[in-house]
């Protein structure tokens, strides 16, 4: 491809979305930067503080239930307070409970801190991504979740190798830094970005049904896709937590692991945008079934890996995968979300992911220690075909995406979030 190929290719994916997404998107990458703590948690709790490899484990799943708990209510704080103010608030809290948690000695203390960091950073997500959808149009929300998954995974690459040199240092530093941050991308919404919750007319006001968790569970064909979500959500834990045990059980070294592993942050980085641009207007329905038999039959690839170069291809097969699911089912997400109750389905969404990173690891430990990993590979592939025959039979007549909210009068809302007109808004970029 040409250099004018590639700056064309560039500009079109820039292009067209509005400049509250880029802040949004400079505070995703912001706070990714600063991600410390997840990375070196279990390192410091044993080798800084002495505790066990069991107290360690304990204060994870403490943390990842602190998301779960978090996820329900950053998704009810969203549709009530507001898209911004649970922003604050998430990030304040987390910014404050992660210094604290540097300066936690006792072993009660550090269990409970990293519960409520758990909560804390955990309760943002469902804001963001209800912010997203708000501000951008529905033609571009692919594109737009598929950049912020970009800054993701970009800043989690660049934080994870910081991370070692920084807990060379000091391990307080860490949580200190990553509290500074946090608290950057705090300052970054409330100087950047305004309140974008729709607005509801007088007559949603008086006959509209209101939205409640119970509204979410009743509905069939989200709560059908956040189990799928659920499922390949089990899968893709693997990477991080079945791949490790695997190969150190077939005599692999961490640093081979390491290598196997960074191809999916590589790829992620390198292919994310343009694979996005071929999927952005395809068939939902086949990229998501796609996706879900990569991811299984690419983790089952791994009972036939036998080097580091062959565990690295089947890291290239199920990272594949992620590239296509998670902007599209995010978009899915939204898609059959009302507009009024954005932030409970985007808790509930973002629920089945924390639940996965608690349920993962106990069902992966127990296919190994029982019956061997090439069971949890094969399981794997089983798992993804259950999810591709699911995707399958819930995206049929997929219902068309709603008709956004009735616009309030143009003296009532910041500027900002006013819809832009269809020319105007493809100039505006980052």
């Amino acid at each position: 491809m040409s250099p004018a190929s590639l700056r064309r290719a560039a500009r079109e994916t820039v292009s067209g979305l509005p400049r509250e997404f880029w802040w949004l998107w400079t505070s995703t990458l912001v706070n990714r930067l600063g991600a410390f703590v997840a990375t070196f948690m279990a390192l410091y709790l044993t080798l800084d503080r002495g505790y066990s490899a069991s107290y360690a484990g304990l204060v994870a799943a403490l943390h990842g239930l602190g998301g779960v708990i978090s996820s329900l209510g950053g998704g009810v704080m969203t549709d009530r307070l507001g898209r911004r103010p649970t922003l604050l608030i998430a990030q304040t809290s987390t910014a404050f409970s992660v210094a604290l948690l540097g300066f936690m000695h006792d072993p009660v203390a550090i269990a409970a801190v990293a519960f409520l960091v758990g909560m804390a950073s955990n309760a943002s997500r469902p804001a963001v991504q209800a912010m997203m959808a708000d501000i951008v149009r529905p033609e571009d929300r692919v594109r737009a979740f598929s950049l912020n998954y970009w800054a993701i995974n970009l800043g989690f690459a660049v934080s994870s190798t910081a991370a070692g040199f920084i807990a060379e240092f000091s391990y307080l530093a860490g949580f200190l830094i990553e509290a500074g941050m946090t608290l950057a991308c705090a300052i970054v919404v409330f100087l950047k970005l305004p309140e974008s919750k729709p607005v509801r007319t007088a007559a949603e006001e008086a006959g509209g049904e209101e939205v409640g968790l119970g509204t979410v569970l009743r509905d069939g064909r989200f709560m059908g896709v956040v189990g799928l979500s659920f499922l390949i959500a089990v899968i893709f834990q693997q990477g991080s937590v079945g791949l490790p045990v695997a190969m150190g059980a077939a005599g692999f070294t961490p640093a081979d692991y390491g290598l196997a592993i960074a191809v999916n942050g590589v790829l992620i980085v390198a292919l994310q945008i343009p694979v996005t641009r071929f999927i952005e207007h395809r068939d939902p329905q086949r990229l998501l079934v796609i996706s879900a038999l990569l991811a299984g039959y690419g983790f089952a690839l791994t009972a036939f890996a036998g080097s580091v170069a062959a565990f690295a291809l089947t890291v290239c097969v199920w990272t594949l995968a992620e590239i296509v699911n998670a902007p599209t089912q995010t978009g899915i997400v939204v898609r059959l979300s009302p507009v009024h109750g954005r932030g409970r389905y985007q808790g509930m969404y973002t629920m089945s992911w924390s639940v996965a990173a608690l349920v993962a690891p106990l069902s992966s430990g127990l296919l190994i220690d029982h019956f061997g990993a090439e069971w949890l590979w094969g399981m794997c592939a089983v798992v993804g075909t259950v999810a591709a025959i699911g995707y399958w039979l819930l995206m049929r007549s997929l219902p068309t995406e709603p008709a956004p909210a009735e616009p309030a009068p143009a003296d009532s809302r910041p500027a900002a979030v006013r819809p832009l007109p269809r020319d105007e808004a493809e100039t505006v970029s980052g």
